[in-house]
């Protein structure tokens, strides 16, 4: 069991406390919006996942057993959230920070062809599902294989072929639309 710094506030929100419900969404609203946000790139869409996550948080809060920190738990139910909102929406999933890269991506290899950031979104995107979810988690949010077990449901051996799967899926994918592209 994992000491809480927000014990007393989940206790109350478990009796059905309103205000414990208000003070715990304040403390955690602006952090679950940024990680929907890296998920969507929008905003509005960003505050309806928080607020779905909210939801499904405060309704299965009984079940909320401690083996994590609230923070860990509600974070681990807004990646979800936005994971199943892109897929029932099928929106385009973009880099962590909405940002490119300021330098277009190249292998020493390359002569005159550079990938652009662009390019290299256009063939994750260009992924099944499974490993494009697996190395977004893994490569863009940082998470390790045993974290993205825990968020996908699948287990850590997966997260890693599923992952290895990807890179040499989209180095195929990356290849073919520049055959000058020797991966390293």
């Amino acid at each position: 069991m994992i000491t809480d710094p927000h014990t007393s506030l989940i206790q109350r929100c478990k009796a059905g406390d309103q205000q414990a419900q208000f003070e715990l969404h304040r403390k955690y609203k602006s952090a679950m919006q940024r990680i929907a946000w890296k998920f969507t790139h929008n905003e509005s869409e960003a505050e309806d996942i928080v607020q779905e996550a909210f939801l499904k948080a405060f309704r299965n809060l009984p079940n909320f057993k401690g083996d994590s920190t609230f923070g860990a738990w509600l974070k681990r139910i807004t990646i979800n959230t936005s994971i199943n909102h892109v897929k029932r929406r099928q929106i385009e999933v973009v880099p962590f920070d909405g940002t490119e890269p300021s330098q277009p991506v190249a292998n020493s290899a390359m002569t005159d062809t550079q990938i652009s950031w662009k390019s290299i979104q256009h063939a994750i995107n260009k992924l099944p599902s499974g490993y494009r979810q697996v190395l977004k988690l893994y490569l863009l949010e940082g998470f390790d294989h045993q974290e993205i077990s825990n968020i996908l449901s699948i287990s850590e051996a997966t997260s890693k072929s599923q992952f290895c799967r990807a890179k040499r899926k989209l180095r195929s994918i990356l290849q073919h639309q520049f055959p000058q592209y020797e991966a390293a």
